[in-house]
């Protein structure tokens, strides 16, 4: 897979999600959370962030499990400008400065970084403080 994160600083192991038996998710995929605690590959910036897959889920293999970090800090491509210090969300894999809403929210940039560019990232998907 081209782009994927790249696991730096693990925090805490994975855990596991419930994810579609007929879908494929390459290890490093940002994912989407959905109900009942449930991932799938991540499109957009605009919804509920999962975390990181951490093992690769094959097609129809007959899992509806797959492995995936909710914290730690990884080597992520950037969608546009990244600033330091900001709060982000993943949309197609690359990290994007987020809007204004919390369950979007996948972490923290920990480096600046242009299109493009490799920064470490600390993952905390819906861990932000609007108060």
């Amino acid at each position: 897979m081209a782009k994927e994160a790249v696991l730096w600083m693990e925090f805490n192991p994975a855990i596991p999600f419930t994810c579609a038996e007929g879908t494929g998710i390459e290890k490093g995929t940002a994912v989407t959370l959905s109900d009942p605690m449930t991932v799938a590959a991540c499109t957009d910036s605009t919804t509920a962030q999962g975390g990181i897959v951490a093992v690769e889920k094959v097609a129809s293999d007959g899992n509806t499990k797959v492995a995936v970090h909710r914290d730690g800090i990884f080597v992520v491509y950037c969608s546009g400008a990244v600033t330091v210090g900001q709060a982000c969300a993943f949309q197609d894999n690359y990290l994007c400065e987020l809007d204004v809403n919390q369950e979007h929210y996948a972490g923290i940039a920990l480096e600046t970084g242009a299109d493009g560019e490799k920064i470490l990232f600390e993952l905390r998907p819906g861990h932000l403080n609007l108060a």
